[in-house]
């Protein structure tokens, strides 16, 4: 690759201000690298639809540091493709304006030989500017295919939004989708739902009978498996890679610090790895079941402020 680009891929995500933290976090686990612009360069190839954050991502072919040599390329590589889509976007703070967007648009859709098929492309095409850099590579988008979980016939006031339980499960399994991983408080199943539509060895434990239907009837609704056990999580005699726990809280669930103390210490004997979400700080119980706070953000909901940590 020619220019100062060092990686392979660029990712361009976006989010809500209140959820910046909760989507760094989760690039940061699935990339390994701390993320402070809204676009950046990696070598790892992950599906834009993989999280809810990543709007596409061009894996790059050519870079240049101007127009015209990327034209050159194009040009002289004879790059051709039938059935193509092209796409030029520009990233938050492109240097271009519109007219110049526009010219450059028609200039390198035309450097592609091959039929357009604005419709069903059988290929997408991306370039853009990006520090000084022109670069141009296959073109990938979000399918935004998580976003019909939330059609889910069942869900509870103070659940998880869809989006969030989605970044939850990456930031728990990482890159590593052959993990195991329990849910263990599950309630309606939103992260239990995230979890298997991703292919992933999960399961779901809801000690209320009427709840964990619910979660039941929700994976019916989109053809997965049932994978919800209506039980008490403190009879879990398997052993996990990672539990992800959105721990009760008084406010919305009857229930004693005692026996939240109880559900991280049970988390403790069933999982290598815990990702907790909690309402009020429980460092101190956390660290006295031998866990180590690695990572940590907050999420906003409403009134709300729920702490989300990485624990192992």
């Amino acid at each position: 690759m020619a220019g100062n680009v060092l990686k392979d891929h660029l990712y361009v995500i976006n989010y809500p201000l209140i959820e910046k933290g909760l989507c760094q976090l989760e690039m940061k686990c699935l990339f390994h690298q701390e993320i402070e612009e809204k676009y950046f360069f990696s070598d790892k190839k992950i599906s834009p639809s993989r999280s809810p954050y990543i709007k596409h991502r061009v894996s790059v072919m050519y870079c240049a540091d101007s127009l015209e040599e990327l034209m050159g390329k194009l040009q002289n590589n004879k790059v051709a493709y039938n059935d193509f889509k092209f796409v030029y976007f520009k990233l938050a703070d492109s240097e271009l304006g519109y007219e110049e967007w526009i010219r450059c648009v028609a200039e390198l859709g035309r450097m592609i030989d091959g039929a357009v098929d604005m419709v069903n492309p059988k290929i997408m095409l991306g370039a853009t500017k990006v520090h000084g850099q022109w670069i141009f590579g296959e073109f990938e988008k979000n399918d935004n295919h998580w976003q019909e979980h939330n059609k889910k016939p069942n869900s509870n006031s103070h659940s998880l939004k869809t989006r969030a339980a989605k970044a939850l499960v990456n930031i728990a399994v990482g890159d590593d989708l052959n993990c195991t991983l329990i849910d263990p408080c599950c309630g309606v199943g939103t992260v239990v739902l995230e979890a298997i539509s991703m292919q992933i060895n999960v399961k779901g434990y809801e000690l209320n009978w009427l709840i964990a239907r619910k979660a039941e009837k929700n994976l019916a609704f989109f053809g997965y498996e049932n994978v919800i056990t209506n039980g008490d999580m403190h009879e879990i005699k398997e052993h996990f890679d990672v539990a992800i726990v959105d721990i009760p809280y008084g406010l919305f669930t009857p229930i004693t610090l005692e026996k939240q103390c109880d559900i991280i210490k049970t988390a403790r004997r069933i999982a290598d790895k815990l990702v907790i979400i909690t309402f009020e700080n429980m460092d101190k119980s956390l660290i006295s079941e031998g866990f180590e706070i690695v990572d940590h953000c907050q999420i906003i909901k409403g009134n709300f402020i729920r702490t989300i940590s990485i624990c192992h």
